[in-house]
């Protein structure tokens, strides 16, 4: 990648620009394989300005933007606690999300946002990282295997009214965390 990538963490004056910025993502990686009436639903219950006001303000929330000259071109969020039952970990923390803008997929960004993520888990001591992922997101779960994360489970996730399998996936940043491979 040429352009070089900058990661900074979120304020709470972010909030306008992570709804927009979420709203895109989800809705370019998921609307051709959802309805409109679901995925509008589901964006309008994720991604609001106030929405993302309230999770910017959450302590144990931190969200990195990716940005390419002053442009955002993707983001993370990061939220400590409530593991799924499959990991057994002291302090766990959650890939809320992992998204980046179209025309920047495949181009690093990803990579970047993943390096700085888990170097945010290593500052706030965290002994294991999870995530969840839709099951036929294929590209986004070799990705995701690439950085050491292992399936441990499955989780049933809401969009609008539709009823989707995710896949848990987890990998241990301390001895002390175990990883339970689930049902």
């Amino acid at each position: 990648m040429s352009e070089s990538v900058t990661i900074r963490q979120a304020s709470v004056a972010d909030n306008d620009l992570l709804s927009a910025l979420g709203a895109e993502t989800f809705s370019d990686a998921f609307k051709a394989y959802n309805t409109p009436e679901d995925m509008a639903l589901y964006l309008r219950s994720s991604f609001a300005p106030e929405i993302q006001a309230r999770e910017l303000a959450d302590p144990l929330s931190v969200f990195l933007i990716a940005e390419v000259a002053g442009e955002a071109v993707g983001y993370a969020r990061l939220r400590g606690g409530r593991p799924p039952a499959d990991l057994e970990a002291h302090r766990p923390v959650e890939v809320v999300r992992l998204y980046a803008r179209s025309p920047w997929i495949g181009r690093g960004i990803g990579a970047a946002l993943m390096r700085a993520s888990l170097r945010e888990t290593q500052l706030r001591d965290y002994d294991a990282v999870w995530l969840d992922v839709w099951d036929q997101n294929r590209r986004a779960i070799d990705f995701y295997r690439s950085w050491g994360f292992a399936e441990i489970g499955h989780q049933p996730f809401r969009l609008g009214n539709d009823i989707q399998n995710d896949l848990l996936m987890a990998r241990a940043l301390s001895p002390s965390a175990s990883l339970a491979v689930g049902t």
